[in-house]
């Protein structure tokens, strides 16, 4: 089993705070991680457990040997009220552990609630650093600090074998049409199950249809009105699907980025999958040559840094925020950090070679802005160039 990046900074929380809930995607690890923290485990998957805590939440409260961790609490969220109730008796850091495969907290009055009283925590998907045993590395940290060094060694491979791959712990155990067949039934069984236990979709086959024409915009800019159509559904709807396929952790809309620095922005958040290996099934990608000959080659290459950029700065003991960069005369920068008070402007380059001028935008920016701002190009080579300063192009094996 893979040590994870968030295990000391759960143990943390839970010292911390009387309650934590760790959310994230289903089969991500979330249950494996609480079975390790605690022996006293209850899941609402039960469904006569989840009908007692339904129907008598003060009694089933009262009745559990504490500390506990109860997994899917979205499917009884009426018990946080009683939860607070109870702390709030006697406050004890650790008492509970709650997991959820969908955000709990997405109503207003849950997370009223348990204001001051609950730390909540993401498990991602496995990040390549976790994958090849390196939990505690974090390519954000590297960045900031302007450390570069790579170990001399051939990336690509490797790199496009974590993409395909991507993240779930299962994954790891699977080979060849396993694989396949192991996304094939996460798609159909947890992210539609999920789905309809979170609204009431009385058209599941357009759901699935809307996931799978999401998939191939990874990595661009949201047109609602275009999904809409592609799919034949109202606006209205797509914006229920967008808001349930985030909810269960599959997809994030990055949100664009916006300063007084003499330009107008664009609105339009970017829509990015929360794991490459999800988002190479539904493309029909499972080798190197589909990868590299597909149409939609540099979005997965694109998200893939997206969902490793998401894991590192939220498993750092910083502040920080991801945007993406557009401005309206289309000067683009795939993605903007902001780390305290200073930026890094990144881009991402599939191919194996890099050029002054791929730092167009990222310069343009600079000029124009107070912050001290590092740019950074990943791409596909070997070797780490600086082009100045504060301009550095990266291979995507700083990752790895």
């Amino acid at each position: 089993m893979k040590t994870r990046t968030l295990e000391t900074i759960l143990e943390v929380a839970l010292e911390t705070f009387p309650i934590v809930l760790l959310n994230g995607a289903r089969q991500v690890g979330k249950s494996t991680l609480a079975l390790e923290k605690f022996k006293n485990y209850l899941t609402f998957d039960d469904g006569e457990l989840r009908l007692y805590a339904k129907e008598n939440p003060k009694a089933f409260l009262k009745n559990l040997e504490l500390p506990i961790c109860l997994d899917e609490i979205q499917k009884v969220p009426s018990l946080l009220e009683y939860m607070k109730m109870q702390i709030d008796k006697e406050r004890v850091n650790g008492s509970f552990l709650l997991t959820g495969s969908s955000n709990v907290l997405d109503h207003k009055d849950a997370k009223d609630t348990l204001a001051g009283r609950l730390c909540e925590l993401r498990l991602h998907p496995l990040s390549s650093k976790e994958k090849n045993d390196k939990p505690h590395e974090n390519v954000i940290e590297k960045l900031l600090k302007r450390d570069f060094k790579l170990a001399k060694k051939e990336y690509s491979d490797e790199t496009i074998k974590h993409i395909i791959d991507g993240g779930y712990p299962e994954i790891l155990t699977l080979e060849g049409v396993q694989k396949d067949l192991w996304y094939k039934s996460y798609i159909a069984t947890y992210i539609e199950r999920d789905a309809r236990d979170l609204a009431d979709i009385r058209d599941i086959d357009s759901f699935i249809k809307f996931v799978n024409v999401l998939a191939s915009r990874s990595g661009t800019l949201l047109n609602k009105s275009s999904l809409s159509s592609d799919i034949g559904i109202k606006d209205v709807t797509t914006d229920n699907y967008l808001s349930i396929i985030s909810r269960i952790y599959q997809a994030t809309l990055l949100r664009p980025y916006f300063a007084n620095i003499g330009k107008q922005f664009s609105k339009s958040p970017k829509v990015f999958f929360n794991d490459t290996g999800v988002l190479c099934s539904l493309l029909r990608i499972d080798s190197k040559e589909k990868l590299l000959s597909s149409s939609y080659s540099g979005q997965v290459f694109e998200t893939y840094i997206f969902c490793e950029l998401q894991k590192h700065l939220s498993y750092m003991q910083k502040s920080a925020t991801l945007y993406h960069y557009r401005t309206n005369d289309k000067k683009e920068i795939d993605f903007i950090i902001e780390v305290d008070n200073e930026i890094l402007a990144i881009e991402v380059k599939q191919s194996h070679s890099v050029k002054k001028d791929d730092f167009k935008h990222i310069i343009d920016f600079q000029s124009r802005c107070e912050q001290k701002c590092l740019g950074v190009v990943f791409y596909n080579g070997e070797s780490v160039i600086e082009f100045g300063e504060s301009l550095v192009a990266v291979p995507f094996g700083v990752f790895l």
